[in-house]
């Protein structure tokens, strides 16, 4: 019984982590765009910083899901 409880609190933290990535994504990709219409001259130096930024999120992203699937698994 208590495995499936493992494997439904991992669904459940896996579902917020996406979520929590995404809306971070969303809002540095909507904040990029909005400083790229502000500022064209500098619409390399910001695509740079936005990319850095979107993989570290996508990392963090990973490691939450990576944690989620060893809780599940190592749930007893």
């Amino acid at each position: 019984m208590e495995l499936g409880l493992g494997w439904l609190s991992a669904g459940i933290g896996a579902g917020l982590v996406v979520i929590g990535a995404a809306l971070g994504i969303g809002k540095l990709a909507g904040s990029a765009l909005e400083a790229m219409g502000r500022q064209p001259e500098a619409i390399s130096p910001i695509r740079t910083s936005m990319i850095i930024a979107a993989a570290l999120i996508e990392g963090v992203a990973f490691f939450g899901l990576v944690i989620c699937i060893l809780l599940a698994t190592h749930a007893k």
